[in-house]
């Protein structure tokens, strides 16, 4: 009798369930990305439609204009640093306890000229911010959010 071995069988990788894998994974990197472009951002900025809200005796005005220069309670401030605005809101914020800052920006005002009123707020220890709007009809008033 002769006994011969079986042909022994070459192994074989199966590619079907790979592939299916991948393809999951892609479609799921597909959806889950998002593609945007911040150059290309066009930005509107708000504006209100509310009731006035009558004058609070708390308040502190900060108006930023067009260029950068900050005025808190209708006095210029000299300067921009945060450090002065900072001060400059220690300093109105003494006589009032818990008192609104109310940020009044020029609509093509720099944003981070509205940040540094932030974050001089946050170093003179002023925590009650908001901000104000105008009318979209073309009036002159100005909005404030509670």
């Amino acid at each position: 009798m002769k006994f011969r071995r079986a042909p022994a069988e070459e192994a074989e990788i199966n590619l079907i369930p790979f592939i299916d894998v991948l393809l999951v994974v892609l479609i799921f990197l597909m959806l889950s990305t998002t593609y945007s472009k911040f150059t290309e951002l066009q930005v509107s900025l708000p504006t209100a439609d509310a009731e006035a809200i009558k004058e609070r005796p708390k308040e502190i005005l900060v108006a930023v204009s067009a260029d950068g220069r900050y005025s808190i309670n209708g006095q210029s401030i000299d300067g921009r640093s945060v450090e002065l605005l900072a001060a400059a809101l220690r300093e109105a914020g003494q006589s009032q306890t818990d008192a609104f800052i109310v940020i009044s920006a020029d609509a093509s005002a720099a944003h981070q000229s509205v940040i540094n009123v932030l974050d001089g707020a946050r170093r003179a220890g002023l925590s009650r911010i908001t901000f104000a709007a105008q009318v979209p009809q073309g009036g002159n008033a100005d909005r404030r959010a509670p």
